[in-house]
Parts: structure tokens; C-alpha cells; sequence
């Protein structure tokens, strides 16, 4: 590529920075490429975004196409909304004509729409472990805006004197996903950690019953349970009872008759009544929507699924006893065989593939990055191109753009997928189809991706997730 090109993009991309950020602060517009967002992003991140375009769609989308939208969106008093500046473009080159036009057409119901400035709702996150703190970095980079999710406290036991110092150097410093972006600093007499001029109350308590959140100007939050202790109705409703709770989420598989919710495939299923919900697990998650995208298309008839699951803080560096099978020995050293509740869990979000599927999982030496393997009996004859396509297509361009990802290079591994949002993203050149065989390999970042789902309920719970424009297709439409 040439050096002047390159730096004509980057210039184009300088031009929208300020754009975006007016769309974000002004409309809480949400912008994206083919689901990869422009919020804080650098010139470089946009113009990589517009470069990775060409996984998806074939070609590498121009900024020259996507920097006159971005301009006229900022003219067109758009309400709160998330929009694919990828999709818009895409969509225009196929359709042509006057651009403002096709802009007022494809987003019709949020022009001269309410902008939700003031519906903001407090979220507070029991436990503070790997999910905890990946939550509040992405809560505190949305609440930057001043708008929806709204982090007011994380609820920990006090393990020392220095327990808040180290509570915020585990925030601002992870060994997995980098550095937090922006700045921290501890208010010892408060308890409040600073992050990017966000106040964090720090509550320490053993016992979710008792905490009156009221006294810290916390009212009506959304308490997401990330430690896994209470997983049943009885144990959670503790929550209920504190002061200044309205609804609790779970980021474990839910037991007894808690909905289990995988963003993107069931979560019509949640009513305002729903005061206790699961999120599901991370595998749950990645291998769901794929799953729905093959057996709406395809049909499956049953099915295994093998994960090969990175390492969690469950497991033992070094061989010692662990109530667990196997999971005792050194987590760095071996590749343990051990149960997974995925297979099972896919027919609460899904009940048609209820006794479908069996699983099984092998914890490998790796920090974070797992693969679920799909080994796939079909209803009828599959070809590998065809799949391909298909799944390609609807990473692209259907409703399960946020939780699907496609990717087809033969050199990523499991690093290349630190950070991903997507709930699942499909290795293409892996996959194998023979008859009515079909095997596919699903990438997964099970922390960060897992995180992003998590966020999508949390925002859907509190009435202030954003509604993706242009409107998409369903996978039945692919």
C-alpha cells in the first residue's frame, strides 16, 4: 500500500474523530464498523476497522464512503441509537441515489427522536474478580458519555488494610487484556476508587441482605452477582432485600427456574417483571448463536461439543486437593479433562435442541482464549463454501452481527482474540463438511467476549440499550 494512501486515510480518519465524538456526546449515537466500535478510537483503530472490513464483506471499505455519512449524521438530529457505519455504506453502494435521503430512509425512526439523556441506571457488581473489573472497564468506558449504565459501587470482603490499593491496582493493570485506559487514583477515607473521574464506592460486606445502598445515593440498581456463590432463586433474592436493589443478574448458568440468557438468541424472554436472571456461562454464550444460525438454515439433528477452555482462578497452579475431578492438578502444567454444563445449557436458550447435544471440556495452559469444536450431525447434505458464506453473511449483516464473528486467515491463534466482542467468532478455513458432517471451530474470548454479552442484558434490564440501525436482517432472511 502506498505511504500516501496510508496517510490519507489517516488523515480522513483525524477528520472523524471529532464527528464521532459529537454523534456520542451530543445524540448517544453509538457508531461501529460491521460491529467493531469507534467509541475512543484512535485514527489508526479506524482506519484498521474500515482494513479488517475485507474479512467480511471481500473488499476494504473506503473512508472516503463512510466520512460523508458520519458528516450528514451529524446534521440529521438523531436520537439515542447504535449505528454500522459499515452496513450504511455497504447498503448505499447497492442502492445508490442521494445520500441524505438514503440516510433519512434507513434511519427514519430515530431521526428527530428523544436523545435518553437523563435515563440513567446504577449498576452495582458484587465480587470484584476476572469478570468483575473486565465489567467496569466497560461500564466506565461507556459511562464517559454521561448516559445509561451508570457504575456506582463494587461490593467486596475486606482482605487486609491494603485491600482497596490493591483492589485498583488489579483495575488499572491486567496481565490478560493491558492496561485500564485512562487514569485511577484510591480515596482511602472515602473507600472510593477514582477512575477516570468516576466514583467507585467500595462496600465491604459478606452478607448481600444487609447493605443499604440508599446511603450511598444508590437507588433502584442492578446488582450483578459475578462471584458465582449463589446460583438458585433463594440465594440471590438476598440481594432483593437490600436497600436500594430492583434486579439482580448472574454471570453463571442459572439453576431451578431462573431464565438463562444468551444476548441475541432468547433475550425476548426478560419482561420488566423479571427481577433475577442469568447470564448464562462463556461457552454458553459463544456456541448458541451459532448453533440457532446453522439449525435455522440447516437443520441440526444432534450433536458434540468439545471446548478447549483456558484456564480460570477455579483451578489449582500447582497439584494440590480440589473438591473438582482433576482439576486439582498444576492448571499451567497439564490439559485437564473435566465436565462442561454448556451442551445442556444451549436448550434453556434454546429449547429445540433440548437432548441434542452432549459436551465435555479440556482446560488447556492458556491465560484467557478458549474454541469450542461443533461436531455436527446435519438434517441433510452441507458444503463447506456454502456454510462458510452463509455464517460470513450473517456476521455481517444479520441480528446476530454482535454475538457471531467470522474470521478467515491462516495464521490466527488463540492471542489474536484477546479483546474480541463478539460471543463466538468462526474459524472458516477450519471448518469440515463431508455429507451431512459438519464440524465447526468457534473462537471465543471467554472473559472479554463473555463481558460484552453480559453488558447487553445489564442495559436491556435498565430500558437503555441502544436499538442497532440500519435495522438488520434475521438469520432467516440470509
Amino acid at each position: 500500500m502506498p505511504n500516501n494512501d496510508w496517510n490519507q486515510r489517516i488523515e480522513l480518519a483525524e477528520k472523524m474523530i471529532p464527528l464521532l465524538g459529537q454523534l456520542r456526546r451530543n445524540n448517544n449515537v453509538v457508531t461501529s464498523i460491521f460491529g467493531s466500535l469507534l467509541d475512543n478510537a484512535t485514527a489508526v483503530d479506524i482506519a484498521k476497522s474500515h482494513r479488517f472490513a475485507r474479512r467480511i464483506s471481500g473488499t476494504e471499505l473506503s473512508l472516503h464512503k463512510t466520512y460523508p455519512i458520519v458528516e450528514l449524521l451529524t446534521t440529521l438530529n438523531l436520537g439515542t441509537a447504535s449505528i454500522d457505519l459499515g452496513e450504511l455504506a455497504v447498503r448505499y453502494d447497492e442502492r445508490g441515489g442521494d445520500l441524505e435521503a438514503f440516510l433519512r430512509e434507513e434511519l427514519a425512526d430515530v431521526i428527530d427522536a428523544p436523545v435518553t439523556k437523563t435515563d440513567e441506571v446504577d449498576v452495582v457488581l458484587y465480587g470484584f474478580g476476572r469478570i468483575g473489573r473486565l465489567l467496569a472497564r466497560i461500564l466506565l468506558a461507556k459511562q464517559s458519555y454521561g448516559r445509561g449504565v451508570n457504575l456506582r459501587a463494587i461490593v467486596v470482603r475486606k482482605n487486609g488494610d491494603n485491600d482497596l490499593q490493591k483492589r485498583a491496582s488489579l483495575l488499572r493493570r491486567d496481565s490478560v487484556h493491558g492496561a485500564f485506559d485512562g487514569t485511577i487514583k484510591v480515596d482511602e477515607d472515602n473507600n472510593i476508587i477514582w477512575a477516570n473521574g468516576t466514583p467507585i464506592q467500595v462496600i465491604y460486606s459478606s452478607d448481600p441482605a444487609t447493605v443499604d445502598y440508599t446511603e450511598y445515593g444508590i437507588n433502584n440498581a442492578i446488582v450483578v452477582d459475578n462471584t458465582g456463590r449463589w446460583r438458585d432463586r433463594e440465594g440471590l433474592s438476598q440481594h432483593l432485600k437490600s436497600t436500594g436493589v430492583s434486579k439482580v443478574l448472574l454471570t453463571a448458568p442459572g439453576k431451578g427456574d431462573i431464565k438463562n440468557i444468551v444476548f441475541g438468541i432468547n433475550d425476548g424472554d426478560m419482561t420488566a417483571d423479571d427481577q433475577i436472571l442469568s447470564a448464562a456461562s462463556c461457552t454458553t454464550n459463544a456456541i448458541t448463536p451459532v448453533l440457532k444460525a446453522v439449525n435455522d438454515k440447516y437443520g441440526v439433528e444432534f450433536g458434540h461439543v468439545e471446548t478447549v477452555h483456558s484456564f480460570t482462578n477455579d483451578q489449582n497452579l500447582i497439584d494440590n486437593f480440589h473438591k473438582g475431578s482433576r482439576r486439582g492438578r498444576a492448571a499451567t502444567l497439564n490439559m485437564v479433562l473435566t465436565e462442561t454444563g454448556a451442551a445442556k445449557a444451549v436448550s434453556k436458550a434454546l429449547p429445540e435442541f433440548e437432548g441434542k447435544l452432549t459436551g465435555n471440556a479440556i482446560r488447556v495452559p492458556t491465560p484467557d482464549v478458549s474454541m469450542a469444536v461443533l461436531n455436527l450431525t446435519m438434517a441433510g447434505d452441507v458444503d463447506r463454501d456454502e456454510v462458510n458464506e452463509y455464517l460470513k453473511q450473517v456476521s455481517l449483516r444479520s441480528d446476530l452481527r454482535q454475538q457471531i464473528g467470522y474470521i478467515h486467515s491462516p495464521e490466527v491463534v488463540s492471542n489474536d482474540f484477546v479483546g474480541t466482542t463478539q460471543a463466538g467468532i468462526v474459524d472458516g478455513l477450519a471448518t469440515i463438511a463431508t455429507g451431512k458432517h459438519l464440524v465447526l471451530y468457534v473462537w471465543y474470548d471467554n472473559e472479554f467476549g463473555y463481558s460484552n454479552q453480559v453488558i447487553r442484558i445489564v442495559e436491556e434490564m435498565g430500558g437503555v440499550r441502544p436499538r442497532v440501525y440500519p435495522k438488520r436482517s434475521t438469520i432467516d432472511a440470509i
